[in-house]
């Protein structure tokens, strides 16, 4: 990174009765995939207990680069995907992020990506399927990630879309 700042937009969306809310966090003191948890779970909470039991979803986007989706429902293990695990050298929390089990998933080395002189395609990882009851199957989640010309933030607010909560989501990136 070349002591260049790193800068990562990260929310919390938790449901309560009928509409989702939203809450910017900071990831930079988290050490592992059960801080995150923790830390979605008390930031909840502190506004609405009943939600804290219920669903909620982290969005993480980082430098236009690569983002995170952790999926947290009542007390079940946390679904994770992450759109590139081929930053994990460049950002720590992705590689939080990627932990499961205590074992971080294995991330393709760059360099044995295909040497076309081109950014190779990003490298997803994890659950592409924790969205699939939320408007976002894992067939879309992969084309967004995927798909040429889309930044992270313009995937991540069509999963805010889709899941109803874009204007909690839009209000928080403003």
């Amino acid at each position: 990174m070349g002591g260049a700042r790193v800068s990562i937009f990260a929310a919390v969306f938790a449901r309560s009765a009928d509409d989702w809310s939203g809450i910017e966090i900071d990831l930079s003191d988290v050490g592992g995939i059960d801080d995150v948890v923790d830390l979605m779970r008390d930031v909840v909470s502190a506004r609405d207990t009943v939600a804290a039991e219920g669903t909620m979803i982290l969005m993480v986007e980082a430098d236009d680069e690569w983002f995170g989706i952790v999926r947290v429902d009542d007390h079940a293990n946390p679904q994770v995907f992450v759109s590139d695990t081929r930053v994990v050298d460049g950002y720590p929390i992705a590689a939080v992020l990627l932990e499961t089990d205590g074992q971080l998933e294995e991330a393709e080395d760059p360099e044995d990506a295909e040497g076309t002189g081109q950014t190779p395609y990003p490298d997803p990882a994890g659950d592409s399927t924790l969205l699939d009851d939320l408007g976002t199957p894992e067939e879309d989640l992969v084309a967004l990630t995927l798909r040429e010309g889309v930044l992270p933030a313009d995937a991540l607010a069509a999963v805010a879309d889709r899941a109803g909560f874009a204007d909690s989501f839009d209000a928080l990136r403003i």
